[in-house]
């Protein structure tokens, strides 16, 4: 056999890509009976589209997919490597298939990296059905897709591909010819499938590389000490600045609120695992204890700006732990956003009304002539009054009622601050019924 002249085997990937949708693994919210791309497919009706979903999940083969079921003409483009000549080139090919009676799906991969005129230039050749557009982005289309665009297509959502899912993938791997003879073991398969973190191509890129190490140290058996001495460190699925990052942070934000600690601890750890700043998360855990607890239990503020100093003190992994407990704090703490609420209804408030004037006897006088205009003269010192409270005095501008912005919740300490502003008005009420006599 000559070894020098044999062709080298495409990746895994690549042997195993699917060419119709029934040999397709997970994605089945749009592909299956009755689902929207299978009806597209039986029905002849192609249209534009974004895939929108994480990497290794399916995108391109979909794509691909659909140009064969169409009997199109598929033209890739990645907006990484691509620009306007790039898709000049695209459209007169688009125009010469046309002209021998082939339909186009002109497929981009990344199509958030490519800026607003790029994504424009598309536009008159959606509009004219030159070609069919399916985009492909790990990005929310709704921050990243030009509205021009995102309106003309239709935004399908893909998921990570679950654990069954990619044991199904493994199936298929050990079914080829060249693999019957390898097998994994459990512990080797559970780290494999934790290490690809939903991601199918991620997978299949792993578990060829272990079947090769098995192969050189001739293994027919994939071991977990031969997967952790192969794999190394691998990180998960985390984009820092993408939705990965704020679809997890708001899980964390949530589940806080919602009193989940172990959730709460859950999410944090995520994040940490997937590379997310400690710095960031200190940040937000402060927000959550302003936003989400407030004065129900002010110690929530107290724990949270302190574990913020302690990282900074500590640093990484043993500031860490600081944070991961002001988490579960906060999740145990009672809620509520009352304080929040107000703040935001008086700065709307504010903004909807005129400016009024501060009433006379509110005002300073440290001048004669401020004394002589009055300043100050009717004003009330809080102290010198009965409950150190001057009972039926007003604070807001003349001619404005006091607005209820603030509403304490019945949980905490908020109790309490409920049940002394209902006796503070009750003293109001009293005040204004003797001044009424």
């Amino acid at each position: 056999m000559d070894l020098f002249n044999q062709k080298p085997l495409a990746p895994l990937a690549e042997q195993l890509r699917p060419q119709n949708l029934d040999e397709v693994i997970g994605q089945q919210h749009l592909i299956g009976e009755g689902k929207p791309l299978r009806v597209a497919v039986e029905t002849g009706h192609l249209h534009s589209m974004l895939l929108w979903g994480p990497p290794g999940v399916g995108k391109t083969t979909l794509a691909r997919i659909l140009a064969q079921s169409f009997n199109a003409q598929f033209i890739p483009l990645s907006a990484v490597f691509s620009g306007v000549k790039e898709i000049r080139a695209a459209v007169e090919k688009a125009q010469l298939a046309l002209q021998h009676g082939q339909r186009t799906i002109l497929f981009v991969d990344e199509v958030h990296r490519f800026n607003k005129s790029q994504q424009d230039a598309f536009l008159p050749y959606v509009e004219n059905g030159l070609f069919t557009f399916i985009g492909a982005t790990t990005e929310n289309p709704s921050f990243e897709v030009n509205p021009a665009l995102l309106s003309r297509s239709q935004v399908y959502k893909l998921h990570s591909l679950s654990i069954e899912e990619l044991k199904q993938l493994q199936q298929k791997v050990f079914s080829l010819q060249d693999f019957k003879t390898f097998s994994i073991d459990e512990d080797a398969q559970t780290l494999i499938l934790n290490s690809a973190d939903g991601d199918g191509r991620r997978f299949l890129n792993l578990l060829e590389q272990l079947i090769h190490t098995a192969q050189a140290q001739q293994q027919s058996v994939i071991s977990a000490a031969l997967t952790a001495s192969s794999l190394g460190t691998q990180l998960r699925r985390f984009d820092k600045g993408g939705d990965s990052f704020y679809e997890q942070i708001s899980a964390l934000h949530k589940s806080v609120r919602g009193s989940h600690p172990n959730a709460a601890i859950y999410w944090f750890s995520r994040m940490l695992d997937g590379g997310a700043d400690p710095r960031y998360l200190a940040r937000r855990i402060i927000r959550m204890a302003w936003e989400d607890i407030g004065l129900a239990d002010p110690r929530a503020m107290q724990i949270a700006n302190d574990a913020a100093l302690t990282y900074e003190r500590l640093g990484s992994p043993e500031g860490e732990l600081a944070l991961g407990q002001a988490v579960l704090y906060l999740a145990c703490a009672a809620k509520s956003n009352a304080g929040y609420m107000a703040y935001n209804e008086a700065r709307a408030f504010v903004k909807q009304h005129p400016s009024s004037e501060v009433p006379v006897h509110l005002r300073n006088a440290p001048t004669k002539l401020m004394k002589e205009l009055g300043y100050g003269r009717e004003y009330r010192y809080a102290h010198d009054e009965p409950n150190a409270y001057a009972a039926g005095e007003t604070y807001m501008p003349d001619g404005m009622e006091e607005p209820s912005f603030y509403q304490p919740v019945a949980r905490g300490l908020e109790i309490k601050i409920a049940d002394k502003l209902a006796f503070l008005h009750n003293l109001d009420e009293e005040a204004g019924q003797n001044a009424n006599k």
